[in-house]
């Protein structure tokens, strides 16, 4: 070939070549600068398969494009033939750009949970440990940074605790060796983070309860709540130095726990006089506790708990009522539960006993029919007008005359329900009119289930929540009329009459049509159920 002839389409080519890499260029500086724009302190990062927009001056952005185009320069093919040897033409410099003003130096970011203030950080973590517990949240915690660290190692975090060794197995030597492991744990916790705990929660320890007891005396100071719950091995000493050691300790919890008569009873009198609050349960050597109560050794205490365990137990208790009375004067909470308690009966003309003036609660729900009557419950409440809340369950022999006579007038929560009670008893049919027009303005849950109150009475006493006093709604939200004779003309009366009702159970009604006997959870469930009454066709007719 004529070598001017491939010079000259070698020069043809070169143009065309530069052209096309000019308009690259200048569609993607376009698309660039569109992501990117001037001004806009952003900048673009070029990976191998990605492309980042990320805050920064402009300087990046510039040195990036010179990177790009030494990039592409070093992949043009280069022209071959004379033309390669010629010399490039030189292109007229553009004038450089003035420099930014440097900015002050911004280093890493060490992230949001650094720039948290102390004190709020230390408000965050109580919230998440007042929904559930110090533990194992903070020991997780302080290990993300050291601004966490000192957060959680705050000791206002750790007023309340619960400790229970994990179930490695059910063997013996399991346990032993898991509260062991615990146990190591403590001897550090409990100097460097407990020093100001105050509520304490043993859970299934059998055999170093002695080990952690000591440590809560000789570290915990302002302890005063303490709960061994299914705890064994607990001795004399133990409590004893404990009551000795924590002089703020005032409530225990001793419930489903193997605990010596004699170690409660020294307990409760070397912190006897600060007790105010004690959960026991029943099993015979209660009446050697009982006994240091009812003898005055704890004078200021407000809650009063006895239950059965997990196996019912059908030993009577034998608990005088007066004698209670002079031992407990401040009593406000009472809760006798599941007990088959044998009151002892008053002689003829035999004085009253003082009374509870400040009771606020009294329980004495039983799953099976108990022997409680109008005389006892008049006993009990003659001297308590404070009165809230009164738990009658399974009393079968209380009857809505004896409930008239009660000196409280202010009652909020009444329960009747019977549970399990034999339908051959003798149930009342009239008299609850008699509960509602006394309380029908305070009572906010009210539990008739399996009474034997008939469709009338049922009717007339509902009727009490009907009507408005004073513009005033009635402050009912909770009604149980589960196995009664309700009708669906009371109930449609009822929901209408009280607009605050969010628990509503129909279960087992008689009277009522198909597919709404039934528990109604919630405002929108309850004002179904009075959609449904309204115009189902027995309602109507």
């Amino acid at each position: 070939m004529d070598p001017r002839r491939a010079r000259r389409r070698s020069w043809r080519r070169t143009p065309g070549r530069r052209l096309t890499g000019a308009r690259a260029r200048s569609a993607e500086d376009w698309w660039w600068d569109r992501l990117a724009p001037s001004g806009s302190e952003y900048h673009l990062l070029q990976a191998d398969s990605m492309l980042l927009v990320l805050p920064g001056p402009g300087p990046v952005r510039a040195r990036a494009r010179a990177h790009r185009r030494i990039t592409r320069r070093a992949q043009r093919p280069q022209p071959s033939g004379p033309a390669a040897t010629a010399k490039p033409r030189p292109r007229p410099r553009p004038e450089p750009a003035p420099e930014p003003v440097p900015g002050p130096e911004q280093g890493p970011d060490p992230g949001w949970g650094d720039r948290i203030p102390l004190e709020v950080l230390v408000q965050i973590f109580g919230l998440l440990v007042a929904a559930d517990g110090p533990m194992p949240f903070l020991g997780r915690a302080a290990r993300v940074c050291r601004h966490w660290h000192e957060a959680a190692s705050q000791p206002a975090l750790w007023q309340t605790v619960t400790l229970s060794p994990p179930l490695a197995g059910r063997g013996v030597k399991g346990s032993v060796k898991a509260e062991k492991k615990l146990l190591a744990s403590l001897e550090w916790l409990m100097p460097n983070r407990f020093s100001q705990l105050q509520k304490l929660t043993l859970i299934h320890w059998k055999s170093q309860v002695h080990a952690v007891l000591k440590l809560v005396r000789e570290f915990c100071p302002r302890l005063t709540f303490l709960k061994l719950s299914d705890c064994h091995s607990v001795t004399t000493d133990a409590l004893i130095m404990l009551a000795k050691a924590c002089h703020q300790l005032h409530s225990l919890d001793l419930q489903h726990s193997m605990v010596e008569s004699t170690a409660v009873v020294s307990f409760l009198e070397e912190a006897g006089p600060r007790m105010r609050k004690l959960w026991l349960t029943y099993s015979s050597q209660t009446t050697a506790i009982l006994g240091a109560l009812l003898g005055s050794c704890c004078p200021k205490l407000q809650v009063l708990e006895l239950s059965t365990g997990l196996n019912r137990n059908n030993t009577p208790l034998l608990l005088p009522i007066e004698a209670l009375q002079k031992g407990c004067p401040q009593l406000q909470v009472l809760r006798l539960l599941n007990l088959m308690w044998l009151p002892k009966p008053s002689g003829r003309g035999a004085a009253l006993g003082p009374g509870f003036p400040n009771l606020e609660e009294l329980c004495l729900a039983s799953s099976t029919c108990n022997f409680v009557s109008n005389d006892v419950l008049s006993r009990l409440l003659h001297g308590s007008p404070n009165l809230r809340l009164l738990d009658l369950r399974g009393c079968a022999r209380i009857t809505p005359a004896g409930l008239r006579d009660l000196p409280c007038k202010e009652l909020e929560q009444l329960h009747l329900g019977l549970y399990g009670v034999s339908d051959r008893l003798a149930l009342a049919k009239e008299g609850s009119t008699l509960l509602t027009q006394k309380w029908h303005h305070t009572l906010r849950e009210l539990d008739l289930s399996g009474q034997g109150f008939s469709e009338k009475d049922l009717e007339q006493a509902l009727a009490a929540f009907s009507g408005t006093h004073g513009g005033t709604h009635p402050a009912l939200c909770s009604l149980n009329l589960r196995g009664t004779r309700v009708t669906a003309s009371t109930i449609s009366s009822v929901i209408s009459s009280c607009p605050g009702l969010l628990y509503l159970n129909l279960e087992s009604c008689r009277c009522l049509p198909r597919g709404l006997k039934r528990a109604y959870r919630g405002l929108e469930e309850v004002q179904w159920c009075l959609e449904q009454l309204l115009t189902s066709p027995s309602s109507s007719s």
